[in-house]
């Protein structure tokens, strides 16, 4: 039986020279398709969203059609202290002969950054109880979970318990 091994990686998120990043805020869209295709595409010109005098759950919504079909949608923000990256593999650099010829690069280089983002159902318009908007708080039950607990915290805990 082989021994598997663990792969090893880096992700730049660096400018490298680059005087601006590229923001994307308000550009990035999570659709609920999948789209079968890696390459340029002039989303502009066919993919308009417009703003619906209309606000649910204190969400403005947005109206669009992709391939005939309507979406309803709303451009929220990531949270206080995240962001979203647009990553591409980096091919430069030196690593080993058999990772580059077996395409197991794990260099990764930061192309954009955003930090608001719009996403689209298809049949309902956005509410708070999306499944998308509520993965959100699981941010705040990380955040709870790798907190240090102080000594202090624990004293407060065994005192409301006696």
């Amino acid at each position: 039986m082989e021994e598997e091994k663990g792969t090893t990686g880096s992700i730049n998120l660096s400018l490298n020279g680059r005087e601006e990043k590229i923001n994307l805020s308000g550009q990035v869209h999570h659709l609920p398709c999948c789209i079968k295709f890696n390459g340029p595409c002039n989303v502009s010109q066919y993919f308009k969203p417009k703003l619906k005098a209309m606000e649910i759950d204190g969400l403005a919504v947005e109206e669009a059609h992709f391939r005939g079909r309507k979406l309803q949608g709303t451009t929220i923000s990531l949270p206080n202290g995240y962001a979203g990256f647009v990553l591409v593999k980096n091919n430069s650099g030196k690593r080993k002969a058999y990772d580059v010829s077996e395409g197991n690069s794990n260099d990764w280089e930061m192309k954009a950054k955003f930090d608001k983002l719009t996403y689209w159902n298809h049949d309902t318009p956005p509410s708070k109880d999306d499944p998308f908007l509520r993965s959100f708080h699981w941010f705040t039950v990380a955040e709870a979970l790798h907190k240090q607990v102080k000594a202090e915290d624990l004293a407060t805990i065994d005192a409301a318990l006696a």
